[in-house]
């Protein structure tokens, strides 16, 4: 933990997730950008910005590059972070269901009682996971679109509409975490940015992770 002015910090983030959540970011924003006039005419002025039709399947191809290395990325400079990632999206317990009711309350202004959450509360595991499925569909039927001489025709065929699908579906999911992270919860955009969270904030929205640091930093007092 250290301090920030008069308000303590504790770390969230380790640089390695930093850049590959903005890698992430950036690359599905320039995949959406040059996709639009690809898919209809009303987004045809784009093309000029993109270089023309060629220039702009050339950056979606590039973008689509980028858009598979933040695994590699967690992989060989963030591997805690990454595990740290699983662990949480694939455990689903008893407080984590019943946080969606309470942020409904608290979404709409009403008073709500949320349960102590974990390193990543309910809203982001599912954010994640929905994250996982579009990224899924995105790439598997983006690679049998740019290299169609080595796929069977029916399968091109399923790979036009799963990516049309997956592209609308990760604009929401892209839209909603935005929303939630800019207007409900603008103090964890530190931790995105900078790695870090103020004491106040892990408390009140990751309180089981916040109870953890105390222990171990209770521990660690102990044995010095």
């Amino acid at each position: 933990m250290s301090n920030h002015g008069n308000q303590k910090m504790v770390k969230r983030f380790n640089l390695g997730f930093i850049i590959a959540h903005w890698v992430n970011a950036g690359a599905f924003f320039v995949l959406y950008i040059s996709a639009l006039p690809m898919y209809t005419d009303f987004f045809n002025w784009l093309y000029p910005i993109l270089g023309g039709p060629e220039g702009a399947r050339l950056i979606h191809r590039i973008a689509a590059v980028a858009f598979m290395l933040p695994l590699p990325i967690l992989l060989l400079f963030d591997r805690h972070g990454l595990r740290t990632w699983s662990k949480n999206i694939f455990t689903w317990k008893k407080h984590d269901f019943q946080f969606f009711p309470q942020f409904g309350k608290e979404f709409f202004g009403m008073k709500s009682n949320t349960p102590k959450q974990d390193f990543f509360n309910a809203g982001e595991k599912l954010n994640s996971w929905l994250m996982i499925i579009t990224t899924i569909m995105l790439i598997c039927s983006g690679l049998v679109m740019w290299f169609p001489q080595y796929f069977a025709k029916g399968i091109i065929m399923w790979a036009y509409p799963i990516h049309n699908i997956g592209l609308g579906l990760a604009a929401a999911v892209a839209i909603g975490h935005i929303y939630m992270s800019v207007a409900l919860a603008k103090p964890s955009l530190r931790g995105i940015f900078k790695g870090d969270v103020t004491e106040d904030y892990a408390e009140h929205h990751h309180g089981r992770w916040f109870d953890e640091l105390k222990k171990e930093e209770e521990t660690t007092r102990k044995q010095a």
